[in-house]
């Protein structure tokens, strides 16, 4: 008795864990939230937002399918991007050489508003990088390109809600030396408190569930 009673209790828990254990696949929609190694912006980007569970994130693009190929809509230095997806994750791999990427997946009630944001996205490819942060020009950095196109397919309500940005570094109170001789290169006032978005404070949107990917 004592036999079958063990076997029957092994037998539920297969069950048990084979049934709960969900096998990760890619979305459209998904937001691929990466750890790039861009040294000292990267630095600044991380240490003013800390991401979900402390994580480091300094970049991030939005996932669709085309043709049953998977590419990242992504706002990068050479301008608004198709980025076949392999390449955004062999962009910057830890030492195992997995991809320094999570995912952060639209909650069910929010994913009808997908296929509008991809659309929307689409239409500004090869608009310029907005290398001043300024959400009132034709330009888009990475966040502000998810943000503006999610926007748009919420009727113009934001899904995920800009806040005062900082380029000071909080433990000195004062400007960060890269961002300091950045803005004096490009010749503009640099935007402290000006609305915007980074990847970190976006992957803590309660509108999300972010996960880590798993891939064969």
């Amino acid at each position: 008795m004592k036999f079958l009673k063990s076997h029957l209790f092994l037998g539920v828990m297969i069950l048990f864990f084979s049934c709960n254990e969900k096998e990760f696949s890619w979305q459209e929609g998904d937001i691929l939230f990466q750890d790039g190694d861009c040294g000292d912006f990267c630095e600044a980007i991380r240490k003013v937002t800390e991401g979900y569970e402390g994580k480091e994130f300094s970049h991030n693009g939005l996932l669709m399918q085309k043709n049953g190929d998977w590419f990242v809509l992504e706002a990068i230095g050479k301008g608004v991007s198709k980025t076949p997806l392999q390449e955004f994750l062999n962009r910057h791999l830890d030492d195992n050489g997995k991809p320094k990427v999570m995912v952060g997946r639209l909650k069910n009630e929010y994913r009808d508003l997908i296929p509008t944001a991809i659309s929307e996205a689409q239409k500004q490819l090869g608009k310029p990088y907005d290398s001043a942060f300024d959400f009132d020009n034709e330009a888009y950095y990475c966040s502000e390109l998810i943000h503006f196109a999610f926007k748009a397919a919420n009727s113009g309500d934001d899904l995920f809600h800009p806040k005062p940005m900082t380029y000071n570094d909080p433990d000195t109170g004062k400007l960060f030396p890269i961002w300091e001789k950045y803005f004096n290169d490009l010749g503009i006032p640099v935007p402290e408190g000006k609305p915007g978005l980074n990847p970190g404070g976006m992957s803590l949107e309660p509108v999300l569930d972010m996960m880590e990917i798993q891939q064969n």
